[in-house]
């Protein structure tokens, strides 16, 4: 899978992707990330890719012309991919978006800076605006890395478990369960024994009801959209009468 990223400030990519799971996924030749400078499509003595905007009113803005050349030099006119712009304004990223861009063998992400885009590149050649939150940062970029490490890790072969990402958060529709590792009793807080047991089975239950314990409490809002069966629903019912009757510390178990 190819990412064609286009931005003001292309360094920022670079020591991201020379680590941990991109590198590898690189290096296999599994994902490729090339990016590409808008400065060198601005063809003024300059270089100058932003301007004031019409109306008047405090900013910059990007301008049209940079962009377009950029995109279509590098993909061609009318692109047949989804061309990204990385925007407050967009849909909110999630699991089930990522999974769906992964399907593609290429994707383009235009990282905003300062105001915006001038509208017509919204108008007239991005496919879609994608958001990581309701707030604003500096620009795309950091968000566009953020897309671009959720979608590697639905690529078959990027993690080593084929299954990891769906064990995830949010991957199953739910919050992941606890994990714990070496050594089994530190400062005298004991790692829960149905881990050390040796029996998969217990351990699937237990991983299956801590992950809806933690969604109901934490992000019940997940609950509605989650794949649930006959023994999660008897489970959450269970949940919901003894939250009825104070039998949780919840402040102490979650730090609300």
């Amino acid at each position: 899978m190819k990412f064609d990223i286009f931005s003001l400030f292309p360094s920022i990519f670079q020591s991201y992707s020379e680590i941990s799971i991109l590198q590898k996924a690189i290096e296999k030749n599994l994902l490729q990330i090339s990016v590409h400078n808008i400065r060198d499509w601005a063809f003024d003595k300059h270089h100058v890719t932003d301007d004031t905007p019409y109306g008047g009113g405090g900013g910059m803005v990007m301008k049209a012309e940079p962009i377009f050349t950029a995109i279509e030099d590098v993909l061609g006119k009318s692109p047949k991919l989804p061309v990204i712009l990385m925007s407050p304004q967009g849909q909110p990223f999630n699991t089930q978006m990522a999974m769906e861009l992964a399907q593609h063998p290429r994707i383009a992400i235009l990282c905003g800076r300062y105001e915006g885009v001038d509208e017509r590149v919204l108008d007239h050649l991005i496919s879609e605006q994608i958001s990581i939150g309701d707030f604003v940062v500096t620009g795309g970029e950091l968000p566009a890395l953020m897309v671009i490490d959720a979608v590697a890790r639905f690529i078959p072969g990027v993690l080593g478990d084929p299954d990891g990402a769906l064990d995830d958060s949010f991957g199953n529709g739910l919050l992941e369960y606890p994990h714990y590792t070496k050594p089994d009793n530190f400062r005298g807080w004991q790692v829960p024994e149905v881990l050390l047991s040796g029996h998969h089975a217990n351990i699937d239950i237990w991983r299956r009801e801590q992950s809806l314990m933690r969604t109901y409490f934490i992000r019940p809002d997940l609950l509605a959209k989650a794949n649930l069966n006959k023994a999660d629903i008897a489970f959450l019912t269970s949940l919901e009468e003894k939250e009825k009757l104070g039998h949780f510390q919840i402040k102490k178990w979650f730090g609300f």
